[in-house]
């Protein structure tokens, strides 16, 4: 079968003639791949810097995408972190990682929703006691996944949503999606400013940033929260701005602040897995905006690093 295939850390995959995968073996299905998303996880895995990678070489990427069966049932899957992944022409599928998806539903949109989607959808229902009449700031907002996870909150009943971000013309488009959009382009004390004034009484914070920029924000929120005592749960779910951060001790004491994460590791397989049908199914309703660009599998190397418009994610079609 043909698959994408990284030889090299760094070097982008091509399209390439692999073995096939594995025999099926209980509780396995094979599937024809439909559509596989090309999402940052994925990247990250081909370049050996996410936190689960083993070095192993060589390596066909992908980590989840829908595929239809020989008799003809189409499936959301998620594949194992191991060396052979889903940017391929077939794969193997664990029942236990795939949920059946409706006649009629859109491949695309799914592939290309159901990721980044997730880390909020999981974080608000697996990592908090998320109560409908919540306010949440999400910190990367202007994202594909931040962008979706305003959705995912508002979805889940928050009453307030306030979408930080730097991109002027992402920030924009994030008041149809029903946030409040914040700048975060400015001279140091302004920013404080706006996020105190836009964001001090939060209940979450759904972080993509991590890094300075949640440096800031800690203590521009705390110092302008209305009672210090309210809990402020901190999820950590991406380090777009860096993987560290420098937390003086005292504002752990000053409010009550908790930090979580949200991903492989502080969620179980199991429990991410049990969200997986609702969360397909905001995408096959249409309740989330998800906007695919389809990309054959064999131009791979060209668009493994195309940018594409807010809300939109390349989807690799065999």
């Amino acid at each position: 079968m043909r698959a994408a295939l990284v030889r090299t850390f760094g070097t982008p995959p091509r399209c390439e003639e692999v073995g096939p995968p594995p025999a099926p073996g209980p509780g396995d299905v094979l599937v024809d791949v439909l559509a596989a998303g090309l999402h940052p996880r994925v990247r990250s895995a081909a370049d050996g810097s996410h936190y689960t990678s083993r070095g192993e070489l060589p390596l066909v990427p992908g980590i989840d995408g829908v595929g239809r069966t020989e008799e003809g049932e189409l499936l959301y899957f998620v594949a194992p972190d191991t060396a052979l992944g889903t940017l391929a022409e077939r794969a193997l599928v664990d029942r236990r990682r795939a949920v059946p998806l409706p006649a009629g539903t859109d491949p695309l949109a799914v592939a290309a929703g159901m990721n980044p989607a997730m880390s909020s959808w999981v974080a608000l229902r697996r990592r908090v006691d998320f109560a409908p009449g919540s306010s949440v700031l999400v910190l990367g907002a202007t994202g594909n996944a931040g962008r979706l996870a305003v959705q995912v909150a508002r979805g889940l009943g928050a009453a307030r949503v306030v979408g930080a971000g730097r991109d002027p013309h992402r920030l924009g488009l994030l008041d149809a999606l029903g946030a409040e959009p914040l700048d975060l382009r400015g001279e140091e004390h302004e920013v404080a400013g706006r996020l105190g004034a836009a964001a001090g009484d939060v209940d979450v914070v759904l972080d993509y940033l991590w890094g300075a920029p949640a440096e800031r924000a800690v203590p521009a929120l705390l110092t302008a929260r209305t009672d210090r005592s309210r809990p402020l749960t901190w999820i950590q779910l991406g380090s777009v701005a860096g993987p560290e951060l420098t937390l003086p001790s005292a504002w752990l004491r000053a409010g009550a602040l908790s930090f979580v994460g949200s991903g492989q590791g502080s969620v179980t397989t199991a429990g991410i897995v049990a969200e997986l049908p609702a969360l397909a199914e905001e995408i096959v309703s249409g309740r989330l905006d998800v906007r695919p660009v389809a990309r054959p599998l064999a131009r791979v190397h060209e668009v493994w690093g195309e940018e594409v418009a807010a809300g939109e994610r390349v989807v690799l079609v065999p």
